[in-house]
């Protein structure tokens, strides 16, 4: 007889365990001693790690939702697990794939937002780019475009009346004019 696997309600389980598994390496990589404050907003910015919803993360964590397998091997490509790892039963010790793209930047790194308000700031520029990639993309360049272009060089003070400037621009102005015809 040929043995087919563990049955979907197992499967259903060890996803769901192994969610929680990432959850808590998150967590535990994320802050040093988590207390209720600095727990506030980790499910969020776990799922945006997870890129899903806060709320889905929030059925699946309430067990309203389950984990299909897409969605698995989303969670361990994010994750950095080998593929199948959701699959398995885990003792609880990480597996961390070192893959470049996938490396958290260390801290204090220019591109790190260093508070609540930055943190703020990237997850509504990234949800809006998960939404509509193309029409972020042109409206943030040409955002960014305003504010980083260098500025133009001031204007030139004007000269003062009678200054040999001032006369000789009057004087090409001048040259440039027709005189209005009378009417008849």
């Amino acid at each position: 007889m040929v043995s087919e696997g563990p049955a979907p309600a197992e499967i259903a389980q060890r996803r769901y365990d192994n969610a929680m598994l990432l959850f808590d390496e998150f967590v535990h990589a994320t802050v040093r001693h988590p207390d209720a404050a600095a727990l506030r907003g980790l499910e969020r910015r776990f799922a945006e790690q997870l890129l899903i919803q806060p709320s889905y993360w929030s059925q699946i964590k309430a067990r309203t939702r389950q984990i299909g397998e897409r969605l698995a091997r989303q969670f361990e490509q994010r994750c950095r697990k080998p593929v199948g790892w959701m699959d398995q039963p885990h003792d609880g010790a990480p597996t961390v794939l070192p893959t470049a793209e996938a490396l958290p930047e260390p801290p204090g790194s220019p591109s790190t937002p260093q508070d609540d308000d930055e943190r703020f700031i990237v997850g509504l520029v990234l949800s809006y780019y998960r939404r509509h990639p193309q029409r972020a993309r042109t409206r943030l360049l040409d955002l960014l475009s305003e504010v980083l272009a260098p500025a133009p060089p001031p204007p030139a003070p004007p000269s003062p009346p009678g200054s040999p400037e001032a006369t000789s621009l009057w004087q090409q102005m001048q040259r440039g004019v027709q005189p209005l015809k009378r009417k008849r």
